[in-house]
């Protein structure tokens, strides 16, 4: 019990430095095919992550911390999933299961707000980094979920923890974000297809109305007391829409992508677009530091980037690390048999070059 709570409170430490360097941003497609896809980054500019992948068969037993220690409700894994982990193995932040569940936590501080810990309902106490693991061990549709969460109880591990929100989708195209506060569970249906951290989900929309004035291409050219004005540019009709690397701006910037983004035709097509947007999300390891505060040995603040195919049931990610593109195939394993276990994102922190021979 002291081990456990020692490795929950150490990583409590870590998790509670986040400040100003939460920046995920997750987004959405349906292809053609009518295939769905989601995907989103996960940037921490303070250390590495330690991010991990974990494999976890049918059957396992898995355990909650709670604040006094891994002692929180236990529960057998009714499917296998797939999910990458920070700094801790059991604090999955995103995966997907066999039945095509995805689920994934997004960083929400100082508005979310759970219940308070009551250790006589450790039966059923649940971390809220761990909740993504339950989510995907347990169900295999969102009314499941949300059914299930009548049951448990949602705590913080540390109260000076920052608090979190959660999307939740599946196969067919349905996704919502899930926010607790002031201990009451609010399910926001998430037709945007996108979602960044604080605040509210449905702040995020009503902020949306004060860019409608953006719109793809080009200006319209006009005349100003005769004088002829027209664009310098393309794409100058968004021009001003928000570029800095806060949550409210990338919300804005990334409904605005993904509203104008075309229709791809098949599942992987829609996956390497995934890819492509997110790139406008790279955060660089600079911009959120004082000058001569900046941490020395990260390449970026966006640590992994990863893509979620959830008809085919396939994740793939990549590192900021290595920049190519890895795949996991769910349909592949054998969940009734496979080994479960942790296995790092990176075997070795160097990206690949591919070197080009001219004789």
């Amino acid at each position: 019990m002291k081990t456990t709570l020692m490795i929950a409170t150490g990583a409590c430490m870590v998790l509670s430095s986040l400040t100003a360097v939460e920046a995920c941003t997750g987004i959405s497609f349906q292809a053609a095919d009518g295939s769905f896809v989601v995907a989103r980054t996960i940037e921490w500019a303070g250390t590495p992550l330690t991010s991990e992948y974990n494999v976890v068969a049918r059957g396992k037993e898995l355990v909650s911390y709670t604040p006094r220690g891994r002692n929180g409700i236990k529960f057998n894994a009714r499917y296998g999933f797939i999910g990458l982990s920070v700094v801790n193995g059991d604090f999955v932040a995103e995966g997907i299961n066999e039945a095509g569940l995805s689920a994934g936590l997004f960083y929400f501080p100082h508005y979310g707000s759970y219940e308070a810990y009551n250790a006589q309902h450790n039966d059923k106490t649940i971390a809220d980094l761990q909740l993504v693991e339950w989510i995907l061990s347990q169900f295999s549709s969102i009314d499941d979920v949300i059914a299930g969460l009548q049951d448990v109880h949602v705590v913080s591990l540390d109260p000076s923890m920052l608090t979190i929100h959660w999307r939740i989708a599946e196969p067919g195209g349905r996704q919502v974000v899930l926010e607790i506060i002031d201990g009451k569970y609010n399910i926001h249906e998430n037709k945007i297809g996108v979602i960044t951290n604080a605040p509210s989900f449905t702040w995020h929309l009503t902020n949306l109305n004060n860019y409608v004035n953006l719109y793809p291409g080009v200006a319209k050219s006009q005349k100003w007391n005769g004088v002829e004005l027209s664009s310098i540019s393309a794409g100058s009709a968004f021009h001003g829409i928000p570029g800095d690397v806060t949550s409210t701006s990338r919300f804005v910037r990334a409904a605005f992508f993904v509203a104008t983004a075309p229709q791809r035709p098949t599942a992987f097509d829609t996956v390497l677009q995934c890819f492509h947007i997110l790139n406008n999300f790279d955060v660089p390891i600079g911009v959120e530091y004082n000058p001569g505060e900046t941490p020395q040995d990260m390449p970026s603040a966006t640590q992994w980037t990863v893509v979620s195919d959830l008809t085919n049931h396939r994740i793939y990610y990549r590192t900021a690390y290595n920049s190519n593109i890895r795949c996991i195939d769910l349909k592949s394993i054998d969940f009734g048999r496979v080994k479960s276990g942790s296995y790092p994102l990176d075997k070795d922190k160097i990206q690949p070059i591919e070197m080009i021979e001219i004789k």
